[in-house]
């Protein structure tokens, strides 16, 4: 295995030194062009590599062609103009994907196929979501290059005298990876799984037996690839696996988090696909099942996906200054552009989230208890030379006194299923909408503070005057329900309702248009998306799994034993399975309203009754354990 080519950077990508790897690396016998769409899926066909090398000027200028129409492109790629050109990216990392099942037969290494991500070109237009992460990221670049430029101020504030002491601007981004792992067959024991994570049992315990092993061997492949882990530890979910009697790990139903070295923005989304392919295929080697879902237990942790941005300047004196950072790190949390973005986060996230937030599994996660963030709120720490270390809120200052160069923002709502190439291009908009704002406000440091500190009902420059948009306290507790509404506005709570924002806030859609990042036709092609997606998931899986859980919630008490509790218990599951299920003439049930709602193309009633339905649901879950519970007393 020490013979195998893992990464092909960029400076290797002419067509002579593609040549002299493929000869001297026949173990790799296919090429796939890796174009990512809307709903961050990534194409993978397997093209033989002689094909390749045959035409291989032709491949890496032209590309090849796909059916659009198969793909999350709506309303862009449609039945009568589908046809789509996947055109390879030159200028980041290719990966080789190796499957260690089918070894080559004269070196007898495993086969190999050269992943090529790549732009999807539709009538001439790149349309994909790495394309739209890179326009975000030269437009990003180019204008704040024009802020400073226009703006003297901001390189006094950043200890500079001239630009012309920039060579460039630099973006990092960074995601943390979390993830459930289980045996096969194995099904979720809510209670415990509860009760484990109320004791906090799990949190960065020692793994051991095969999770331990599939999670170093991950780690070691990593490497491999280039990515620098950091560390891979158990999450807050999850309870003990067993030993059998030969040593043996099973009924392993455990939540992990691997983390690894930041990079450019595209390159990070890059890497984190490849991550979640690696992670599945060696947790597989070793007989477990793995899930990027946010929310694939009900009533237990989910997994999330934090992603990290921040830009720095590299100056020609080869020195780097973090652009977001003030220049005392123990006078100020942050310096003018970095009070900036971080306002334009919040005033804008309704934009933002439904790039984030697009699924009823993503929602699902996005509860109080949770350590999941429920209201658009930042903190910034109790005092400069102190940190924030508040896990209750949504947009995180990540900043190290001693070391200015961490200072960055970590959004802490995305899932692993989130598209973190929309995720990124769209924090990336808002953060520059909020620095332009800023750097013409003419505030300092302080007054900017100030700003974002405000309370409900005082005027900005900015942000919106009935809101706050700061809070050191844990929010989920300081605050009611009804005073974070109050205070931080009402969160969306199904993706209906989310994709609303792109009507209600059409002059803020105008700030993603800008530079020619995104088009009209992109919003409406992810507004289409996320509809088709949560419209048939809630008629189809989430209907059809709530009908089999009303009908499992069966009468288990005889009438003969019971006693007046047993009765007054059923009574109540039932009477909650008929509200949910059981339909007449006179009235329809919850699951069939929402049914009728859906064929009908209204949308608000579907939704306000999913919501509705929610709440029956965690009713009824409560009462069947209730009623269970009893009976068990009953019987010892």
């Amino acid at each position: 295995m020490r013979d195998l080519l893992y990464v092909i950077p960029p400076q290797e990508h002419s067509i002579e030194t593609l040549k002299r790897i493929f000869r001297e690396h026949p173990e790799i016998k296919f090429v796939s062009l890796m174009g990512v769409d809307m709903g961050g899926n990534a194409t993978d066909e397997k093209i033989p590599i002689h094909l390749f090398t045959q035409d291989i000027e032709n491949f890496l200028t032209y590309g090849i062609q796909t059916d659009g129409s198969s793909v999350v492109l709506h309303e862009i790629a449609v039945l009568n103009n589908a046809k789509l050109d996947i055109i390879p990216d030159l200028e980041v990392n290719w990966f080789i994907d190796y499957n260690y099942e089918l070894l080559e037969e004269e070196t007898q290494l495993p086969i190999g196929t050269l992943k090529i991500p790549s732009f999807l070109v539709h009538d001439n237009k790149k349309v994909d979501s790495r394309s739209i992460l890179n326009r975000a990221e030269k437009y990003f670049k180019k204008s704040t290059l024009e802020l400073l430029k226009k703006h003297p101020h901001l390189l006094k504030n950043l200890g500079l005298h001239s630009v012309e002491e920039i060579e460039s601007i630099e973006l990092t981004a960074a995601t943390e990876l979390e993830f459930w792992v289980k045996s096969p067959e194995d099904g979720a024991d809510i209670e415990k799984l509860s009760t484990s994570q109320t004791l906090k049992e799990q949190y960065w315990k020692r793994t051991q037996g095969i999770v331990r092993t599939a999670m170093e061997k991950t780690i070691l492949v990593m490497e491999k690839y280039g990515f620098q882990p950091e560390m891979g530890h158990k999450e807050v979910g999850g309870i003990r696996s067993k030993i059998t009697g030969d040593g043996k790990s099973n009924h392993v139903m455990e939540q992990l988090e691997i983390d690894w070295k930041y990079s450019s923005p595209i390159q990070t989304g890059d890497n984190e696909l490849l991550m979640r392919q690696l992670v599945e295929d060696i947790f597989h080697g070793y007989g477990l099942e793995v899930t990027f879902r946010a929310k694939p237990i009900e009533g237990v942790a989910g997994s999330g996906e934090h992603t990290h941005v921040g830009a720095s300047l590299k100056l020609k004196n080869g020195k780097r200054k973090n652009l977001f950072a003030p220049m005392d790190m123990k006078e100020d949390f942050l310096g003018i552009l970095g009070y900036g973005a971080l306002m334009g986060i919040l005033r804008n996230y309704e934009i933002v989230n439904p790039f984030i937030t697009n699924t009823i599994d993503a929602f699902n996660r996005l509860k109080p208890g949770f350590e999941a963030p429920v209201c658009v709120v930042t903190s910034l720490g109790h005092s400069a030379k102190e940190p924030s270390r508040n896990r209750s809120i949504l947009v995180g200052l990540v900043r190290d006194i001693e070391n200015p160069m961490s200072t960055r923002f970590e959004v802490r709502s995305p899932n692993p299923y989130s598209n973190t190439y929309l995720v990124m291009a769209a924090l990336y908009q808002v953060m520059l909408d909020g620095m332009r704002a800023a750097s013409e406000s003419r505030k300092d440091n302080k007054e900017l503070e100030k700003e974002i500190s405000k309370n409900p009902g005082e005027e900005s420059f900015y942000l919106d005057r009935n809101r706050a948009y700061r809070s050191e306290e844990n929010v989920f507790v300081y605050y009611t329900e009804q005073q974070r509404n109050e205070r931080f506005g009402i969160p969306p709570a199904t993706p209906w309702e989310n994709i609303q924002a792109f009507e209600s806030y059409k002059d803020r859609v105008q700030i993603l248009l800008k530079g020619g990042v995104m088009t009209e036709d992109i919003i409406r092609s992810v507004a289409t998306s996320t509809l088709d997606r949560w419209r048939k998931e809630l008629a189809t899986r989430v209907l059809d799994d709530n009908m089999d859980f009303i009908r499992d919630c069966k009468k288990l008490h005889n009438e003969e034993t019971a006693n007046d509790l047993d009765q007054e218990l059923w009574e109540r599951v039932n009477a909650l399975k008929i509200e949910l299920m059981k339909s007449s003439k006179q009235r329809a049930s919850i699951l069939g309203g929402i049914r009728e709602a859906l064929k009908k193309g209204d949308y608000q009633t579907a939704s306000d009754l999913q919501l509705v339905m929610i709440e029956k649901m965690e009713e009824l879950r409560n009462a069947y354990t209730e009623y269970r519970h009893n009976l068990f007393q009953v019987s010892l």
